[in-house]
Formats: C-alpha cells, structure tokens, sequence
C-alpha cells in the first residue's frame, strides 16, 4: 500500500462521507472514490459499507482504520526527525502545556546545563491536546503529560509528582469559601470537554469529559480524555466546549462551569477565581514521556535531571507534606503533591546513542548553556 492510499483511506473514516474527505484532501470525489475501491481490490475486502443512508466502517475497514494511523503517525515522525538529524545545531526540544510541568521546569533546565551531554533547549508551549502528538510526529523530544487522563501509548516515561485536585470556581460561587469540597458538591454544575485532536471514532466530533478512551479506531492523532479527576458523571452543558486552559478559565469567570484541575495549576488560575481542593479527586501523575526505543545522551540526561529535580522537590517538602497529613485527618482535606519517583532506570540502553536536533515549530528561542530561564 501506498502512503497517499493510507491518507485517503484515513480522510474518508474519519468524515465517513465521501465528499467531505475530498473537500479536506484538495481532490475531486470522483478520483477518491475510485482509489477507495482500488484500495478494496487489492486488499481482497469491503472496507466501508455503503448501503445504508450513510457511511460506516465494515470490521476490516475499523482494523485499518487503527494502522493506518500508526503507519501515517510513523511516515510523519520519520520526515521529521530526519529533518531534525540534519541540521547543524542540534537542539532538545520539550513540549508542555502552561503550567504542566508540576513547577519542575525551571530548576531542571539550571541542573541539566552542567551535564556533559546537554543540549541547548528549546521550549514547545502547546495546548493539552497537542503534546503528544508534538512526541509521535517527532516534533519533540520529550514533553510533560499526565496520567492516566492521557494515552502513553509507544512512550516510556519517567513519574516524576503526584498531585491531588483542585476546583476552580468564581469567587462568588457557593462553593468559594469552604475549606475543601468533594466531587459530588460539583455534580450540579457542568465541567468542559476538550475538543478532541482525533474523533474518538471514525466520524465523531469530540468527546464529554465523562468519557473514558474509546476503544473503536482512531485515524489521526493521539487521543486526550479531559475525564474529571476522580471519575465522577459529571453534567456537561451543551456547547461549552474549550481547546485551552486560558478559555476554560474565562468560561469559570462567566459562570458557565466549574474545571477541577491539578493542584499545581494554582498558580496559572486568574484573580478573580478561586480554587478549592478536592478531597476525593484521584490523583494526576506529572510524567515526562518521551518515544520508545529513543537513543540520545541528551535526553537520558534530560531525563535524569528531572527524576532528580523531582526527588529534591519532595525532601524539601516533606515537613510540609507530613503538616497536610495532620490537616487532612481533622479536616478532611486532601494531601497533594509528593514524588513518585525513579529515574535510575532511564539511564539504560533504550536512551544511549546519538544526539538529537531540533524541529521547526513556533517556541520560545533556545535556552543556551549559561542563559537565565525567565
């Protein structure tokens, strides 16, 4: 098969309408179309069934659907990071979301310029929905996630904090000034979907926050669940749909929804709202991921730094975090933070080998050795 028939086959599961796919690849529906059963003739089956009022998948059809994203996914990182070998100046390029790095960032960018095996930095600020495609299209080297609300799928990664939960809420909610709340307190207001980089199945536009990942094929990009911490059925208010954080907390601002978010996230939360922890929220795991099979010393030390950073944030919290626990026994409330973390591990042969450059995406400009990270 061809890469050109994988696109077209992936444009039309996704629209599962012939003339939208055309439209999206620039071609007319006729050519489309014909390639489609070309595509079915040399496969030997049936890969959409067109008999009813409109198209849908047949079994094999869903099963290519699943491949060809990763073949296309792998097509795309390969262009790119060949691009990246090339180049002259090789750069370690990080993506994460503002305010995703659970606070780390910036002392593991001072660590990491005394290792031998660093390279200059560049910073990747992206949505939530972006970063782990910047990581399979090979954009980026390494980026912040967070489990279990994202797919790590293909990656290795390294936990680095566990954080507890917070409720973002005007300032003039009811739920302003209590101390802490629980998940059911929230069940009256609606929270935000994330509108979805790919459908979570062919044809669909986008997923509630109370959905879990789907298993029915995926064809384009990496999937996000904006489930709410704990797990709850939240309402969803038609509509209120947000592809970042500064939009979701102008939607908290006007009234229209309550976010729970993790607790490092305070400190990216506007004037006029408040947060308030939440006790029965499941944790977020800051992890930094980065692709299988990688072979780079500068990013193995990227990755040591971080554990390390990560491990200094929790000795120098542990008086802090040992007072939350008191707390929390008299009043309920949760304790957030701490560090799970290794990182000895990463040191090992999947991240030995050659350097790695840089891609070309919008960025902050490249944290040189010795430069002052603002």
């Amino acid at each position: 098969m061809e890469t050109r028939e994988l696109a077209y086959f992936a444009a039309v599961a996704e629209e599962l309408h012939f003339g939208r796919a055309a439209e999206r690849l620039g071609i007319a529906q006729p050519p489309l179309s014909r390639a489609i059963q070309k595509l079915e003739r040399r496969l030997g089956v049936t890969l959409f069934d067109r008999s009813g009022r409109r198209v849908t998948l047949t079994p094999a059809g869903e099963v290519l659907a699943r491949e060809a994203a990763k073949a296309l996914d792998a097509v795309a990182a390969a262009e790119h990071r060949t691009r990246r070998a090339g180049r002259t100046e090789p750069r370690l390029v990080v993506a994460l979301k503002p305010g995703g790095d659970g606070a780390l960032l910036p002392d593991i960018l001072a660590a990491y310029r005394s290792c031998p095996e660093a390279l200059p930095v560049e910073v990747v600020l992206c949505g939530v929905t972006e970063r782990a495609r910047l990581l399979r299209d090979g954009t980026a080297d390494v980026a912040f996630l967070h489990r279990p609300w994202e797919d790590m799928t293909g990656f290795d990664t390294e936990p680095l904090l566990v954080e507890g939960g917070v409720a973002v809420v005007p300032a003039r909610h009811p739920l302003a000034g209590r101390p802490f709340v629980h998940l059911a307190d929230l069940d009256a207001d609606p929270t935000p979907r994330w509108p979805d980089p790919r459908p979570p199945h062919p044809g669909a536009s986008g997923r509630h926050a109370s959905e879990p990942h789907a298993s029915a094929p995926h064809v384009s990009r990496p999937q996000v669940s904006s489930k709410p911490l704990g797990g709850s059925e939240p309402h969803v208010a038609a509509g209120l749909q947000a592809g970042d954080a500064a939009q979701i907390m102008q939607l908290v601002a006007l009234g229209r929804l309550i976010a729970v978010v993790p607790e490092s996230a305070k400190e990216q939360v506007r004037r006029d709202l408040v947060c308030v922890p939440v006790v029965d929220a499941a944790p977020t795991t800051v992890v930094l991921a980065w692709p299988e099979q990688t072979r780079s010393p500068a990013l193995a030390a990227f990755v040591r730094t971080a554990a390390n950073a990560a491990n200094a944030a929790n000795v120098a919290t542990a008086g802090v975090a040992g007072t939350a626990v008191a707390t929390a026994s008299v009043a309920g409330a949760a304790v957030a933070g701490g560090v799970a973390g290794a990182g000895a591990a990463v040191a090992g042969a999947s991240l030995a080998g050659t350097d790695v450059a840089a891609g070309d995406v919008a960025r902050w400009p490249a944290v040189e050795p010795g430069d002052r990270v603002g």
